[in-house]
């Protein structure tokens, strides 16, 4: 039994308990519910004409059909812009049910509720909409030439446009040795978490109170949401988040449609009414991410080092601006990754298109900015014709240099100052683990065997633990058990491991005592959200200062019982003991009782703490400050933190088939001190399976009429775990001077620079330049044809050994 578990590796504690079956989702709930079904749009862009629900009216078990008609008052109004911005001059957000316009395939036009879901779907099929089909704004391109509008009041399809510069980028460029321009693309995707949305709501008509479950990160700020637009006292919603199966950021929007209309309907009908998606609703009404085009300008010096950056971006947010323009200020601020630009100008628009809506995907912006900055450094070293590790080396922040302003606003508003790393020992020790400078032996010999491999690396910062706020809340009862509940939510993380760790160590009490509640807000009421790489950072930190409320209340109602001076007193094993003397102690469970004057008694333990058991002074109160033994606490910090890592890969490319086959990845990473290796793996290795879907696989396709073509899992393809290669991973820890643990965030490090290691590892293999991702067998066996017909030149590669082979063919690149 130990309780000194910070840092330790320990199994996950709430694992055994999903593994098994025993996990409450929230289509577990509910059983007797009335459901809800919706008609969705199936155009991409057209005018409502009309509605006719008559053919559904005969289904036996229906109970309610809506409309936007329908909506009264709030609920009828445009859904809220979340986190508006200055650049934002044309946020839209769309209506819960859309009136007289819809913008996307699978935007909500109807509800239905009925006795089941089977009754809800049968009379949706029946109601008849009537459209008159609008041209369709598809893709940046398409949105950029602005022939077409998504919103009539938006010119140019342009919902935000932002400039950020330090120093003269152009003319830092214009003047220096060397000049490289490029375009950079990254395709369309979606995060696809094994459980959809859904939304339970039942209203309790005698106490005029809501309780609302939902599979959601952040159940403080829907709470608020729903009361905003129900016109409820916060304080009579309850929003709970049962057992959650993945978010990886597109459960962080709220409120989405559902999440007010099903509660709205509840209460209007003062019947439960629960809606759960479907595969085929999540592809076509959530959300997705990644789409960006960048167009890079760089100028550099002999050895490499960046004189001048220049870095313009075009961003297809989709059809609305729910949640801001998050995505792209992330990526134009974390693009720079460890790297000091000298001259840095960034400049995005953030366009609308008649596709479904882009909100935050694990990585949030930071995988396309990665991979323009580090595509960027390879394009350099191959100019230059010197290592590729030897051109990040010349541009690294120094160990010495933090903490480092990069003279930029992040995404929380606050500086974009990194507080702590190490970027050269970084890279050694991730050339050391990848096998960096013997990779020339591997490459002669494998070509020797007729194979063709290649090896890439990446770098990265990311920023974690952005604000505002996070609380713990700690309670020993008199048991000596310890609660901790926080606001935030969680998706499958190990909140209940990692919290329990730190409580357990702060308090000195086995970890066998704590249970952690997230997500409920009868629990916790104040709360941001689960997202960001920021929930050991935020909450973590609130809980440890909680805890230290505790503890000091603890050490001085013991230090009273003993006659004992607290600053001489200790805990361990959940005992208060005197320091060298284990036989002058009290447990903990008999503190909490004493922490608690009674003037009755339930049981032997709570006799100690009677009006005539205590005793004391005639002249001092029972109790001085709060009863109980419990603390709660916040913590704000004054900016975010920054983790950084590096990820090395050697690939295999098929002289055939064109297939990539991923022989080695290693990943080196650095999130402050670890509460739990473990789970740091565990996140990692999570991650990096996202991030090769990324690269590889997966892309949503859509035509030019605006249809999702590839709208299941037939067809959207994901990486089995026989695509995901077995991942090295090492750890460094240079603390946090930001925050009283040291730490930083560590969820969304595995996914940020993969398609930038995989596309410099496949460049590295063909020789052939690699602009575009994800990249498929058919568009490598592509460029082939082209490189070979001489439509595209080779690529001269910068190779992993010291005097890297020039090639006779020039530099100028494919699909540019």
């Amino acid at each position: 039994m130990s309780t000194a578990l910070f840092g330790e590796p320990i199994a996950r504690r709430e694992d055994p308990r999903l593994i098994t079956g025993q996990g409450r989702y929230l289509d577990d709930l509910g059983g007797g519910a009335l459901e809800a079904a919706f008609v969705r749009s199936p155009h991409a862009h057209a005018r409502i004409t009309d509605i006719d629900v008559g053919g559904a009216l005969e289904i036996e078990g229906l109970v309610a059909i809506y409309t936007w008609e329908d909506l009264p008052g709030r609920v009828g109004e445009p859904l809220p812009l979340l986190i508006p911005h200055p650049a934002l001059t044309h946020g839209r957000t769309a209506y819960p049910l859309a009136r007289d316009v819809v913008r996307h395939v699978g935007e909500p036009v109807v509800m239905v509720v009925a006795r089941d879901r089977y009754l809800a779907e049968d009379a949706a099929e029946r109601i008849r909409v009537t459209y008159e089909p609008l041209p369709p704004v598809v893709g940046i391109e398409d949105a950029a030439r602005a022939e077409r509008l998504v919103h009539d009041d938006v010119p140019g399809n342009a919902g935000a446009h932002l400039v950020q510069e330090v120093g003269d980028a152009p003319g830092a460029i214009a003047s220096a040795p060397h000049v490289l321009e490029f375009r950079l693309d990254i395709e369309r995707s979606a995060s696809m978490p094994l459980e959809g949305r859904g939304v339970y709501a039942r209203w309790d008509a005698d106490d005029e109170s809501l309780r609302v479950y939902s599979s959601t990160q952040t159940s403080t700020s829907v709470r608020m949401a729903i009361a905003a637009k129900l016109g409820l006292p916060p304080v009579k919603v309850e929003v709970i988040a049962p057992d959650v199966g993945g978010g990886f950021g597109v459960k962080i929007v709220h409120p989405w449609p559902e999440e007010v209309l099903v509660p709205w309907a509840a209460r209007l009908l003062d019947r439960e009414i629960k809606w759960t998606e479907d595969r085929r609703e999540h592809f076509v009404s959530a959300a997705h991410e990644r789409a960006q085009v960048h167009f890079v300008r760089v100028g550099f010096d002999d050895e490499g080092r960046l004189l001048g950056l220049d870095v313009r971006i075009q961003h297809d947010h989709g059809a609305y601006t729910p949640y801001g323009i998050i995505v792209p200020i992330i990526t134009s601020t974390q693009l720079l990754g460890p790297y000091k630009p000298g001259a840095y100008r960034v400049e995005f628009t953030s366009l609308y298109t008649n596709t479904v809506i882009v909100t935050p995907y694990r990585g949030a912006g930071r995988p396309q900015g990665v991979f323009c900055m580090e595509r960027t450094m390879d394009r350099i070293a191959d100019e230059l014709g010197i290592d590729r590790t030897a051109v990040r080396a010349a541009n690294f922040v120094q160990p010495g240099e933090f903490p480092y302003d990069q003279g930029l606003v992040f995404q929380d508003g606050r500086p974009l100052i990194y507080d702590s790393g190490d970027y050269p020992e970084m890279l050694r020790r991730t050339k050391e683990l990848i096998g960096w400078d013997e990779f020339g032996d591997r490459r002669a010999e494998a070509e020797r065997q007729g194979r063709r491999i290649g090896i890439g690396l990446a770098c990265y910062v990311e920023g974690t633990g952005v604000g505002p706020y996070e609380g713990g809340h700690v309670e020993i009862d008199s048991g000596g058990r310890v609660h901790v509940s926080t606001g935030l939510t969680s998706q499958g993380q190990g909140h209940q491991t990692v919290f329990a760790q730190i409580t357990a160590s702060e308090l000195g009490v086995p970890i066998e005592d704590v249970t952690v509640t997230t997500g409920d807000t009868r629990r916790f009421a104040y709360a941001v959200g689960t997202f960001a790489s920021r929930a050991a950072v935020m909450s973590g930190n609130a809980i440890a200062l909680a805890c230290r409320k505790v503890r000091e209340k603890a050490l001085r109602i013991a230090g009273e019982a003993l006659e004992a001076d607290p600053r001489d007193l200790e805990i361990v094993d959940g005992v208060v003991r005197v320091k060298g003397d284990a036989g002058s102690s009290i447990p903990l469970r008999t503190v909490a009782v004493l922490s608690n004057p009674l003037r009755y008694a339930f049981d032997e333990e709570t006799r100690r703490a009677t009006q005539f058991a205590v005793g004391g002074s005639a002249d001092t109160p029972p109790l001085t400050g709060e009863p109980g033994l419990e603390g709660e606490d916040y913590y704000s910090p004054v900016r975010s933190t920054f983790a950084c890592g590096m990820h090395a890969a050697i690939v295999e490319t098929d002289p055939d088939t064109a297939e990539v086959c991923i022989l080695r990845y290693t990943v080196l990473h650095d999130c402050g001190r670890l509460i739990n290796p473990r789970i740091v793996e565990g996140q990692i290795h999570g991650g990096v399976a996202q991030g090769v879907g990324g690269a590889l696989y997966e892309r949503m396709v859509y035509d030019e009429a605006g249809q999702l073509l590839n709208a299941s899992f037939m067809d959207f393809l994901m990486p089995y775990a026989t695509e995901v290669p077995a991942i090295e991973t090492g750890h460094m820890e240079t603390p946090s001077p930001l925050n009283p643990l040291g730490i930083k965030g560590a969820g969304e490090a595995g996914v940020i620079p993969v398609s930038a290691v995989i596309a410099a590892a496949i460049e590295d293999a063909e020789g052939i330049r690699v602009s575009r991702m994800p990249i498929s067998p058919s568009e490598l066996f592509h460029l082939r044809l082209e490189a070979e017909s001489g439509a595209a030149e080779l690529t001269n590669r910068a190779r992993s050994h010291p005097a890297p082979l020039r090639r006779a063919a020039g530099e100028a690149g494919v699909r540019e």
